[in-house]
């Protein structure tokens, strides 16, 4: 998901504009709204792991817990080492950090503290796998992706990683094995990952580029580059859902509907890709972004319903 910041409104002597708090800077460092988005695909992983057996709540509630605590604490600290660059960028320099709203040693300590409640409150009340798939989300997210990104465009990638290990995690929550179902969702959210970050880095492009990240947009004026990355993993998108359904893990007439749907939903993204191809419209490309935040919700219903 986007961390974009909504346009500001100028402050006016009737209005004058409210100071940030430190429950909206708290928000901000650990990426609330963004982390969402990992929750929901921990649950996610956890609901389909527990088709056939009984569903245990209070483990869903420990997992999400844990889950989540982690995904705040690996967030202040990519933040804490994005600092400069952050200050660089007009929708990212009024962050509590580059701000300097925030110590830094203040915001280690709460990444410090929430990265490592998170694993451990995974190792105790849930599993080793679970506590140790965080720890690398973690260690990936904070030591490789975020260095990385200003170092080689393949950032996105290797981004691509810790974004996919959420739904494992509630899959191994939940009792799932290190199987093909597993493999199946990390894939899924790996590759769906490509176009939407990929959109995000076009449209905003120039700021990236002014603050020194290196992104595969770099100097993709016309965005076509950009474009045709976007088509190749959408349809790599629109041929996953033949997987779980020649695995018989969708099977039925509703089996079908997510296969048919899956397959439409990809060829539907790539070919809005290739509408930006043709048109270079900037307007064009944020559609293809926008049915990428619709594409997600929509393939995992499909699955959550077809899953045996």
């Amino acid at each position: 998901m986007s961390d974009e910041a909504p346009a500001e409104i100028p402050a006016t002597p009737e209005t004058p504009e409210p100071a940030p708090g430190l429950r909206r800077d708290m928000m901000v460092l650990t990426k609330m709204r963004l982390n969402v988005f990992v929750l929901i695909t921990t649950f996610f992983g956890y609901l389909l792991a527990s088709r056939g057996h009984e569903f245990d709540f209070w483990r869903l509630v420990h997992t999400i817990i844990g889950t989540a605590a982690a995904a705040f604490g690996s967030a202040a600290f990519n933040q804490l080492m994005e600092v400069d660059l952050d200050a660089r960028m007009r929708r990212t320099a009024d962050r509590p950090l580059p701000a300097r709203r925030m110590d830094p040693l203040f915001a280690f300590g709460v990444g410090w503290i929430l990265s490592a409640a998170g694993i451990i409150h995974l190792a105790i009340k849930i599993g080793l796998w679970p506590a140790i798939l965080a720890a690398i989300t973690i260690a990936v997210y904070v030591f490789i992706y975020t260095p990385l990104k200003r170092i080689s465009s393949t950032n996105t990638l290797v981004g691509a990683i810790p974004g996919a290990i959420p739904p494992m995690i509630g899959w191994t929550a939940a009792g799932g094995a290190f199987d093909g179902g597993a493999w199946f969702l990390f894939t899924l959210l790996a590759l769906w990952q490509l176009p939407h970050f990929v959109a995000i880095n076009w449209l905003c492009r120039e700021e990236y580029e002014n603050a020194g990240y290196k992104m595969w947009s770099d100097g993709d004026v016309s965005g076509r580059r950009s474009a045709l990355i976007a088509a190749v993993f959408s349809l790599c998108l629109a041929a996953l859902p033949v997987w779980p359904w020649l695995a018989g893990w969708t099977p039925g007439w509703l089996g079908y509907v997510a296969l048919g749907g899956g397959i439409l939903a990809g060829l539907l993204m790539a070919a809005l890709a290739g509408r930006f191809m043709r048109d270079g419209e900037r307007t064009s490309f944020r559609r293809l972004f926008l049915f990428t935040l619709l594409y997600l919700p929509l393939e995992l219903g499909l699955l959550a319903i077809a899953w045996a």
